[in-house]
């Protein structure tokens, strides 16, 4: 898995906008830090303008930096299953295209059996009525959105994008 010099571990997850995501993500107890930003598309540092237009095959992603001490991978997936509806595919509510894209990218072959396996228990939970969309890839090139979007809701004084 991933890792960083304090054995901390990375998840990388697209759930719709990042901003609710990091949000949802930020304040779990165990993580240590997070980022917005973009990944999977096929054009070298996209700006939002550019994966916004759905043309860079970018998602929105956050970047998640845990310690597994703390909370455990497949704990940070169960999470990610809470924050958006996984049976939309490209798209989360009002925001349409694949940039809005439910994934879930992995760093090792540990990460991508956790994520199977966490589908396969979502799918056979009951929670969802219609097939879950979700889409398991290996982890690209991850690269961070604009500082303004950053922490966006905590700057905001908001915990989430709904009024």
């Amino acid at each position: 898995m991933k890792s960083t010099s304090q054995n901390h571990e990375i998840a990388l997850l697209g759930a719709g906008c990042f901003w609710g995501v990091e949000e949802s993500f930020r304040t779990l107890p165990g993580v240590h830090s997070t980022a917005v930003g973009y990944a999977g598309g096929h054009t070298d540092s996209p700006t939002y303008d550019d994966v916004c237009s759905d043309a860079t095959g970018h998602a929105e992603v956050v970047r998640v930096e845990f310690d597994p001490t703390r909370i455990t991978y497949p704990e940070i997936l169960k999470n990610f299953f809470t924050f958006h509806n996984p049976t939309q595919k490209n798209r989360q509510g009002p925001d349409v295209g694949s940039q809005y894209r439910s994934v879930i990218f992995f760093f090792s072959p540990e990460q991508e059996k956790s994520a199977h396996d966490e589908i396969d228990r979502q799918r056979q939970s009951g929670v969802w009525s219609q097939p879950i969309a979700t889409v398991v890839e290996p982890a690209p090139t991850f690269y961070a959105a604009e500082d303004y979007h950053q922490k966006y809701l905590m700057k905001q004084g908001r915990s989430s994008c709904h009024l």
